[in-house]
């Protein structure tokens, strides 16, 4: 099990607390990067679609595509709608604040999903203004027996748990990121 996008930012709109993202079609549809950045994005708060073309630099109807892709899986919905001339607006946002992905039902997309997450982890630490706090790190890369290798997983879990548990409105913004994964080349 993992979480993406987990913080504690105001909230415009109403959603669930937790979904478990264990469906194929909505595993598949988080592993797109772009997708994934639209469900972090409408975290933050609800947008239109116009408003997520303009932020991410994207023609409206490549956005509005990976919208609707969303919205069938069942992770977005529209929040609420506005008179724009002749036209209705809607704003989308998530079903739920916290994704936990299960995804045994799809392995394919557990490598997809999680190199995804860290990618927009590591694009939000090289951004991050110098100076604005302590970032802790390690890669390491071990050779670990399959029984050390589940008690790690599990710990990690454990620890992700007291994160969460320890999260406060009043706080300031963190990212925390772990991954434990076989390598594919052994070094």
């Amino acid at each position: 099990m993992s979480t993406i996008e987990h913080a504690a930012p105001p909230r415009d709109y109403d959603a669930d607390e937790v979904l478990v993202v264990d469906r194929p079609d909505q595993l598949r549809a988080l592993a797109d990067n772009l997708r994934a950045t639209l469900v972090a994005l409408l975290r933050e708060r609800a947008r239109s679609t116009q408003e997520l073309a303009d932020e991410l630099r994207l023609p409206k109807g490549t956005v509005g595509h990976h919208l609707k892709v969303l919205e069938r899986a069942g992770l977005i919905h529209v929040v609420r709608t506005r008179k724009v001339r002749a036209l209705t607006e809607k704003f989308y946002g998530r079903v739920a604040w916290l994704f936990l992905i299960r995804s045994e039902e799809a392995p394919e997309t557990s490598g997809l999903l999680a190199a995804a997450a860290l990618r927009r982890a590591a694009d939000e630490l090289e951004a991050a203004p110098p100076g604005t706090g302590r970032a802790s790190f390690g890669v390491l890369r071990v050779r670990l027996s399959p029984v050390a290798a589940r008690r790690i997983e599990r710990r990690l879990e454990k620890l992700t748990e007291a994160v969460l548990a320890a999260q406060t409105d009043d706080g300031e913004s963190y990212v925390v990121t772990a991954a434990l994964f076989r390598r594919s080349v052994d070094a």
